[in-house]
């Protein structure tokens, strides 16, 4: 009975779609399976027979791509996808993690009857324990977020779980989230009945074929080595897997895929005397980290433990995955945290430990997209043991990818591109897995950090901010403080605290953002650029310019402003986590045969902002150069000298919408200028400020952010920043068709700031990003940032609003009499809080300090 779960499925060899397939296949002998010839060309070639490699296969064939070659290294469905524990579960953390799970979810109900290939889906429901209330006020942001999207779920009591699944020990459980819909399946049989409706439309599939490497000319796929021959193609899809690292590497020019494999346990046990229904719900209680649910009358249940082993780090490679060693002290934790959730399966008898490989990525999210140094080259891996959840979804968008260049979702948070080279170290790798794996079922309050890895990218000025309390985040690599603690803070107490309410940095954090807002004591690379960004860059040498780099749809694939350092040359500022999609995207755009030069020159500067009234003052001291205003306008940028050192690239300009200045210093002047600014600025109130700050003042000034705010499918139209696009030069960029249309037409979304007006800072749950948001008592969108605003002494969030019809659910135009005419509502882990809603632009809020109950709210402007 134990084979029926890994799925062997001899008997569908003879069903339908399967008859007419090559030899070449699960049933052949080796003999037989290499005398089978290999096409000699493919538009397409999958390398992998799983369940991502195959649903890549089903849609691209679903999409009318028929030219498809499919490559298994062993037998369809023998890897990982065989092991799999085949619980199919909708409830993320992700908005689009949610969206492909859902799609699975609904893709393999149907999948038997367009196949005639049984895959033992089953619905089941899940309920999602909580032992603690901030697991349970986890549980409510998420149950929010599932119900406007669609997806049936609600926070139920112990005593309903109870009554759902009568087995379970519920006397310590805070509450709990049932999903209805969640469901089982035998995720072999998925991948199987995939490749029979793939090879139904014309994919052709080989088994017991091995990808050699990915042969590459002048930055594009041209074909693959196998062991079997060559095959000449235009796209080549990785799906190895947990071998995707390594045949990424493999390749005349290598692809960095940063993930890596850990050993996971589950254990299968007898029928129970009276055996569990089939439709018995899936058990996660996150909290003990163990998953359970039905198997043939007995059960399955594994988990996460906090001591991961991780595997293969060397790279070794074999053709099918076989059960690897059991372990049974390693699983003993979990074993005991089974048997106190479930007390009578103490005398049941367990058939088998089952340990099999499971890959996880850096951050926890899988990898899809593009490489951005090989075109034509794809990926889709890494889905940290939620492979069949995602499968069905994440290869429909992947296929989308290919066949109309984007996915039909914003898949940002997923891309590969989100990965430089510096992740790709077997040894941060094999460090960062072991955090990542146990963090699958921990509690994530907002603003957590990984410890692994870290301080690969420091500025010179690291150990003198550390010193002085700075406290640290990563950003693609890069530390950045978040905050400073003063020397009279506990700062034990201050690293441990972790809540969904007020945080204890939030003083500190307000004193730093006071600080920044009062006082106290050449031609071709012009006509290339014009056409690659959307705003005007034909300006003055030393102006900068603020402008979006689009897509033919007219999204943003980057926000950023640029400085005209020369007649020929241009200083272009993006995002941190932006580096290595922005090199690809500009490459990807620029003439092959222009003289121009693209020079990446991130590592060679070190960037201080310096912001505040006084910040002037400070600049003008060190630099004894007139900065008044008719001297340095504002986005102005001079080269000048700072104290001892020259070339100073300073700009008149802030990320927060406060006076100041960026200093862009070459890295070996950086501790230098900082002493300097610092020492002058003593006598001006100066105090270092993090990243915290620099947060709450660009929400409160309405400052969006790529990757938080605005994404590949926002437009500038969107989010009130038309007067950044150059409609009335006459000019061409990409995007500008879709915009133009979309001027015509009417935006069917619109990005507006909240202010929250009944919210209790001290007491109430904080909003993080992500809350649903309300208008008139509908839901219409949900929140991408938010802050508490130190200067209006409330909360602020900013997000998009979508104007559903009740009658259809077809969204509709959105205008600005739309969006001012409105009631609205945040609402944070299911409470709602009343809110104001503004367009971009609004007028400044402030002109000096008031309290919160001498704020009316009329002083903001939208237009």
């Amino acid at each position: 009975m134990f084979y029926r779960l890994l799925s062997v499925v001899q008997r569908q060899r003879t069903s339908r779609g399967w008859q007419n397939w090559p030899s070449a296949r699960s049933g052949a002998s080796a003999a037989e399976a290499h005398s089978v010839a290999l096409p000699a060309q493919a538009q397409v070639v999958i390398c992998g027979g799983g369940i991502m490699g195959t649903s890549v296969a089903y849609h691209l064939s679903k999409m009318g791509w028929k030219d498809i070659v499919l490559l298994e290294q062993g037998r369809l469905a023998a890897g990982s996808t065989r092991f799999c524990a085949g619980i199919i579960s909708t409830a993320r953390h992700l908005g689009i993690e949610q969206k492909m799970a859902d799609y699975s979810n609904k893709l393999y109900q149907q999948l038997e009857q367009e196949t005639g290939i049984q895959t033992g889906y089953i619905r089941t429901g899940s309920i999602f324990l909580a032992q603690t209330q901030d697991r349970l006020i986890s549980l409510k942001r998420i149950n929010s977020r599932l119900n406007v999207i669609g997806i049936p779920s609600e926070i139920i009591s112990p005593k309903k779980v109870a009554e759902l699944h009568p087995l379970l020990n519920v006397h310590d459980l805070a509450g709990a989230m049932h999903v209805p819909e969640d469901a089982v399946v035998s995720s072999a049989d998925v991948a199987l009945a995939l490749a029979s409706a793939a090879s139904q439309n014309g994919v052709q599939i080989y088994d017991r074929t091995s990808v050699v490497h990915v042969m590459i000319k002048k930055g594009e796929v041209t074909g693959v080595e196998t062991d079997k021959g060559q095959i000449e193609c235009q796209y080549f899809v990785n799906c190895a897997g947990q071998w995707a690292y390594e045949l990424g590497l493999s390749n005349e020019e290598p692809i960095s895929i940063p993930l890596h494999a850990c050993e996971h346990f589950y254990l299968l046990t007898r029928p129970l005397e009276t055996p569990l229904q089939s439709n018995t719900p899936n058990i996660v209680d996150a909290d003990g980290r163990i998953y359970i649910r039905n198997w043939q009358g007995g059960i399955l249940s594994g988990g996460f433990e906090k001591t991961p082993k991780p595997i293969f780090t060397e790279g070794k490679n074999q053709l099918e995955i076989h059960n690897l060693q059991e372990d049974w002290d390693h699983f003993e934790p979990l074993l005991s945290s089974l048997l106190r959730r479930m007390p009578d399966l103490e005398t049941l008898e367990i058939m088998k430990l089952v340990n099999c490989p499971e890959t996880f990525t850096p951050d926890m999210r899988c990898i899809m997209g593009e490489s951005p140094v090989v075109k034509g080259y794809f990926v889709l891996a890494g889905m940290n043991s939620a492979g069949l959840s995602f499968g069905g979804g994440a290869g429909r968008y992947l296929a989308e990818w290919m066949v109309h260049g984007y996915p039909s979702e914003n898949v940002w948070e997923l891309d590969l591109k989100r990965f430089g080279a510096l992740q790709s170290s077997r040894t941060f790798l094999r460090h960062r897995v072991m955090e990542v794996m146990p963090l699958l079922y921990e509690l994530k309050v907002p603003r957590w950090d990984f410890q692994t890895g870290r301080q690969l990218r420091t500025s010179p000025l690291y150990d003198r901010l550390d010193a002085q309390g700075a406290r640290w985040m990563e950003k693609h690599g890069f530390e950045r403080p978040k905050y400073f603690v003063p020397p009279d803070k506990d700062l034990l107490a201050l690293e441990q605290s972790k809540t969904f309410y007020k945080p204890d940095w939030f003083d500190i954090v307000e004193s730093e953002v006071k600080c920044c807002k009062e006082a106290s004591t050449g031609d071709q690379a012009l006509e290339s650029l014009q056409y690659l960004f959307s705003n005007d860059l034909d300006v003055p040498v030393g102006h900068i310019v603020h402008t979006g780099m689009l897509n033919e749809g007219g999204g943003y694939e980057n926000d950023c402003s640029i400085a005209r350092l020369n007649k020929r040359s241009f200083f272009m500022i993006s995002p941190t986590d932006q580096q290595v999609h922005s090199w690809a995207w500009l490459k990807k755009h620029m003439q092959l045969d222009s003289n121009l030069l693209l020079e990446d020159v991130t590592w060679k500067y070190t960037a201080l902002n310096l912001i505040g009234p006084r910040a002037v003052d400070v600049l003008s001291e060190l630099s004894y150069a007139p900065i008044t205003p008719d001297h340095f306008p504002s986005l102005f940028c001079k080269e000048m000298s700072v104290g001892y050192a020259n070339g100073i690239r300073v700009m008149s300009m802030t990320h927060t919408g406060e006076p100041g200045f960026m200093l862009y210093i070459p890295i070996e002047y950086a501790l230098h200028v900082y002493n300097e600014v610092m020492s002058v600025g003593q006598k001006y109130g100066i105090r270092n400020a993090g990243y915290y700050a620099l947060r709450s003042l660009r929400i409160e000034k309405f400052f969006a952010f790529w990757g938080q705010d605005l994404n590949t499918l926002t437009t500038p139209l969107e989010c009130g920043r038309e007067s950044r696009v150059k409609f009335e030069k006459g000019l061409d960029f990409i995007g500008r068709d879709a915009l133009l249309q979309q001027r015509q037409n009417g935006v069917y979304k619109r990005l507006a700031m909240f202010v929250l007006d009944d919210h209790d800072t001290d007491l109430d749950l904080w909003p993080w990003w992500g809350e649903p948001i309300y208008r008139n008592g509908l839901y219409a969108g949900k929140t991408t940032s938010s802050a508490y605003s130190y200067t209006l002494e409330r909360h602020v969030c900013l997000g998009f609003v979508h104007n559903f019809s009740e009658d259809t659910g077809e969204e509709q135009v959105v205008t600005a009499d739309f969006i001012n005419r409105g009631e609205y509502e945040i609402d944070i882990a299911g409470q709602r809080f009343q809110a104001k809603a503004r367009l971009y632009p609004v007028a400044s809020l402030y002109t000096h300090k008031r309290r919160k109950e001498d704020v009316e709210l009329s002083d903001l402007h939208g237009k």
